[in-house]
């Protein structure tokens, strides 16, 4: 947490009240289900989380084609301790869960001949795609589509689920997450990014006002309500610390990477310069934690291999924030060299030998696509 006062808490929490009432409409309130709001309440709040906290990265996207009721299903049932979404709109404005707008590699958009002049080349955050794009389909379009499994080189055996699920709204998602809720008698806790704010700004298709309306209407968008907000810019976490009181996360790339709204705003910081004690006490000034890559914990060298740890981890708690970095995969391809076995990069490593090492130096949870690996792995960490 930050290190405000509690009278400067208290202000803050009015401010954005006032100010949650004049972008969404007095009316946002009086949204809320009956109890939802009150329950959330009762909830003991992000700091309740276990610890490390096990995070299904996009559902259980290592066993299930990610962003699907599927693949949520399945971490839930695995025991994740929270779940993960990515938010994109559609054309006519509704929040749909994809890893990106970009969905030729996620659905099977290309094998529907009524969408084929849909095809386009579009520039997202300075850079080049060619295929399908979310915000050029209106909700009705994008719900005739089926969800397929990304990398399908790495995880054939996902290929199997190729077309048993579609594309969740997020709004389906938070319907679930109360149905599971109430099935298990505790919460079922998300974590949802803005992906490319600036970018759907400029197309008039602003993500945070949409979330923060959706969080309203469900009565989830108190301090102790089990969902998480977390973004790669930090205009977008500033944004919504003005619209809701969730806690909010700041995602991180690798060092030498700009945020895409510092690009846009002339702000010559990087990732770096974000990780240095300066940038972090300036986070914790409206955020509760960050989301770094795992590289800026442990760098990797030439050959892969972990190096020594960073100091990002203590100087983060110095803050006052927790950390939840990315992403833990059980493939070799996607593990450190130190962890590899065998010559087939779709085979499994040493994962657990790799998690051990990530949990020691105190950070407070990971993303991972295998939540019952992480799982694993934490248990033998605790008991260890």
């Amino acid at each position: 947490m930050g290190t405000q006062g509690s009278d400067e808490q208290g202000r803050g929490t009015r401010r954005r009240a006032l100010l949650g009432a004049a972008v969404l409409g007095a009316g946002g309130a009086a949204l809320a289900l009956p109890g939802t709001a009150a329950a959330a309440e009762l909830g003991g709040g992000y700091k309740s989380l276990p610890v490390p906290t096990i995070i299904g990265h996009r559902g259980a996207s290592g066993y299930r084609p990610e962003h699907t009721l599927g693949a949520y299903q399945l971490a839930l049932d695995m025991g994740a301790h929270v779940i993960e979404q990515d938010l994109v709109p559609t054309k006519d404005g509704h929040l749909v869960c994809r890893h990106e707008n970009d969905i030729t590699g996620t659905t099977d958009v290309a094998d529907h001949p009524e969408f084929a002049g849909r095809k386009t080349t579009k520039s997202v955050d300075g850079v080049s795609f060619t295929g399908w794009f979310t915000e050029d389909f209106t909700l009705a379009e994008l719900k005739t589509l089926r969800a397929k499994e990304r990398i399908p080189g790495n995880r054939s055996r996902n290929t199997l689920y190729d077309g048993r699920w579609g594309v969740p709204t997020f709004e389906e998602v938070l319907r679930w997450a109360e149905r599971e809720s109430r099935k298990r008698g505790k919460e079922v806790w998300l974590h949802v990014e803005t992906k490319h704010p600036t970018y759907f700004r400029g197309l008039g298709l602003g993500l945070e006002e949409r979330l923060a309306r959706l969080l309203r209407k469900y009565g989830k968008h108190k301090k102790n309500s089990p969902v998480f907000l977390q973004s790669f810019e930090p205009s977008s976490i500033q944004r919504l610390n003005k619209l809701v009181d969730n806690p909010l996360v700041v995602l991180l790339s690798s060092a030498n990477s700009r945020p895409w709204d510092f690009v846009q705003a002339g702000d010559p910081r990087t990732v770096a310069d974000l990780v240095k004690p300066e940038g972090l006490k300036w986070i914790a000034s409206y955020a509760q934690g960050i989301g770094p890559t795992l590289d800026l914990i442990i760098p990797r060298d030439a050959s892969g291999r972990l190096t020594r740890p960073t100091t990002v981890v203590d100087d983060a708690h110095d803050a006052g924030l927790i950390l939840h970095p990315y992403t833990m995969r059980n493939e070799n391809t996607f593990l450190p060299a130190d962890f590899r076995k065998g010559t087939d990069p779709n085979a499994y490593g040493d994962v657990f030998g790799a998690f051990q090492v990530y949990f020691a130096t105190g950070i407070d949870g990971v993303f991972t696509d295998n939540p019952d690996t992480g799982l694993l792995a934490r248990e033998d960490f605790v008991n260890g």
